[in-house]
């Protein structure tokens, strides 16, 4: 592990919620996810943790020199401040806190917002500007509400695990899906209220639940089950719904996907590369249903050809009859993907442990320079520099209020 090294004062990048104050009292994936979005774009986002042991994801594991891979994913350009909220002092500097927020985000157990004072429903009453987010596994009313929800738990409650994988082998989605699409509700909901209150003078309470928002992306297959009465098959890697789409290997062990979507695209795929035009009026084939039906003799097929071939053989013919493709990459060569090389999408961004590399948001303004990727913090590294702004805050609200009488 590398050393730490001393490092400047968390430095905020101008951007468009520049001025903005986010209070987080957040740990895990969602909460993390959602806030990060904004401290991307210039918030000034100061996440609260647990003295001694901090947000439970600096202990998912040490493989960034030491330091969480989650954990430098997720809590990139924040303050972190330790605080014990149960504690008298420590709940009233959280209310101070709270006091000149913009927006406070927590996901917290069940009941724990309100027990320190801070659930939302008080918070409307005493700060009619503030923007609230909650966020949960199943949602605030419900016979769930006091479930304990992970990740995992949601992808098997919404159903995706019953999709995913073999026909053989269920299997979880290997990121964080369910936690990942809450933190994205949670800030396009964050994003939303924003504009409402600049226009109204007024916040908003936005509660975002886990298995809701997953279950906002099993639309389409939601509909497919109740409508057609069957749930799409578990396909491996290959789509339920549509081929030949997916994987096919080659013969010098490359693996390349294909993605066919039309009949346009099957009559040119039975011509070019499969150079079997008769294909096209074979029965079994004659529409993307019965290519479906028909699964296994299809893939024998075009496995058959695809085998033939090395990858760049069989990539130069999908050009030929511009087919869709992908190489089937491994994490380490995604890192590498000359795609993001070519556009620069690479940067560098402080950290305990030195400087590491990490992907610019995906969102591109153009006329606006890349801002500058923010430092993750040391547990409590924004402690006493916090608690210092709000003292002096404090003194010069009170200061001004003396001028006034």
């Amino acid at each position: 592990m590398s050393e730490p090294h001393p490092r400047p004062e968390q430095e905020r990048p101008d951007g468009p919620l520049s001025g903005l104050l986010v209070v987080s009292l957040e740990q895990a994936v969602a909460a993390p996810f959602a806030t990060r979005q904004l401290a991307d774009l210039g918030a000034r986002v100061i996440k609260i943790e647990r003295p001694g042991s901090g947000d439970l994801a600096r202990g998912y594991d040490r493989t960034v020199r030491g330091m969480s891979s989650h954990f430098v994913w997720l809590n990139r350009g924040k303050e972190s401040v330790q605080l014990d909220v149960r504690s008298p002092e420590g709940n009233r500097q959280l209310h101070a806190l709270v006091d000149r927020a913009d927006v406070l985000v927590q996901n917290l157990a069940p009941g724990a917002a309100a027990r320190l004072g801070i659930g939302h429903h008080v918070l409307a009453l005493s700060h009619p500007r503030l923007i609230t987010c909650d966020i949960s596994g199943y949602g605030s009313t419900g016979c769930y509400r006091d479930r304990k929800a992970y990740d995992l738990l949601v992808q098997c409650e919404a159903g995706l695990v019953s999709l995913t994988g073999t026909p053989e082998t269920p299997s979880k989605v290997g990121l964080s899906i369910a936690d990942i699409c809450a933190g994205m509700y949670a800030y396009s909901g964050i994003l939303t209220a924003l504009l409402k209150r600049a226009r109204t003078g007024r916040g908003s309470q936005l509660e975002v639940s886990m298995l809701e928002a997953l279950g906002e992306w099993m639309g389409y297959a939601e509909y497919y089950t109740r409508y057609g009465g069957t749930a799409p098959a578990r396909a491996g890697a290959r789509h339920a719904t549509i081929a030949p789409y997916g994987p096919f290997p080659t013969r010098d062990g490359q693996t390349i996907n294909l993605g066919l979507q039309n009949e346009r695209e099957w009559a040119s795929f039975c011509r070019i590369v499969l150079r079997r035009p008769g294909l096209c009026d074979d029965p079994r084939f004659s529409g993307n249903a019965d290519r479906v039906a028909h699964r296994a003799e299809l893939d024998v097929l075009v496995s058959e050809v695809t085998g033939a071939l090395t990858g760049e053989e069989l990539v130069a013919r999908l050009e030929e009859a511009s087919i869709a493709y992908a190489r089937q990459r491994t994490v380490a060569e995604f890192s590498a993907h000359p795609q993001l090389r070519d556009r620069r999408r690479w940067a560098p961004f402080d950290s305990p442990v030195g400087v590491l590399e990490g992907l610019i948001p995906p969102v591109t303004v153009h006329g606006e320079h890349p801002r500058r990727l923010g430092q993750v913090p040391e547990l409590g590294e924004h402690t006493e520099s916090v608690l210092a702004w709000l003292a002096a805050a404090h003194g010069a609200a009170c200061e001004g209020a003396g001028h006034a009488e």
